[in-house]
C-alpha cells in the first residue's frame, strides 16, 4: 500500500485544476503547467480535493501511485508559490552577473561561460557570488540548477567552484610536505 500515494491533495482556492483524460493542467497565480499522466492511474477532483487510484497492487502501479501524487502536488505548489534553488561561487576571480535573460559567469577559464534561461525559468544574482534559480516546475528548475553546477563543479582542495547553498563540501588535505 502506498503511504504517499493514498493521502489526497487540497487545491488551494486560487489554483484551478482541469482533467482531460489522462493530462492533467493546473493553473495558478504564478502560471500553468501540464503533464501526461500513466493510463494506469485515475486521478479525480471532488470538493477541492484530488486523489490517485490504481488499478491494482502490481509492483510497478504501486510505484506510479506514488509518484504521479507527489507529481500532481509539486504542480500545484509551483504555480502557488515559485520553486528556487540558490548556487554559491567560491574561488578568487570568480563571480557571476545577469544580462538581459543571460547568466554570464568567470569561473576561471580563458573566455566567459554564458548560459540563457531555459523557457519558464530565471535567474537572480543578488550579489556576484550566488546566483538563485526560479521557476515553477520543480523538475526544470532542478536540471537547470545542476546544469549550471557543471560548468565548475566545487573541487575538494581549496573549495573553488559553484555548489548548492546547502551542500556541505568535505575537503580533502592535500599534499604532506617533505621531510
Amino acid at each position: 500500500m502506498s503511504r504517499i500515494g493514498n493521502n489526497p491533495i487540497t487545491v488551494p482556492s486560487d489554483v484551478e485544476v482541469k482533467i482531460d483524460g489522462q493530462k492533467i493542467t493546473v493553473k495558478g497565480p504564478k502560471g500553468t503547467l501540464e503533464r501526461e499522466i500513466h493510463k494506469n492511474m485515475t486521478v479525480t477532483l471532488d470538493n477541492g480535493v484530488l486523489t490517485v487510484k490504481r488499478p491494482d497492487d502490481e509492483p510497478s502501479n504501486k510505484s506510479l501511485h506514488g509518484l504521479t501524487r507527489t507529481l500532481i502536488n509539486n504542480m500545484i505548489k509551483g504555480v502557488k508559490e515559485e520553486y528556487q534553488k540558490e548556487l554559491q561561487i567560491n574561488g578568487v576571480g570568480y563571480r557571476a552577473q545577469k544580462q538581459g535573460t543571460k547568466l554570464v559567469m568567470n569561473l576561471g577559464y580563458s573566455h566567459t561561460v554564458e548560459m540563457e534561461a531555459p523557457k519558464g525559468i530565471t535567474f537572480d544574482v543578488p550579489n556576484p557570488n550566488t546566483i538563485i534559480v526560479r521557476g515553477i516546475d520543480k523538475e526544470v528548475v532542478g536540471q537547470t540548477a545542476a546544469v549550471v553546477r557543471t560548468k565548475r563543479p566545487p573541487e575538494v582542495y581549496r573549495g573553488k567552484g559553484i555548489k548548492y547553498a546547502e551542500e556541505v563540501i568535505r575537503r580533502k588535505e592535500g599534499k604532506a610536505g617533505k621531510k
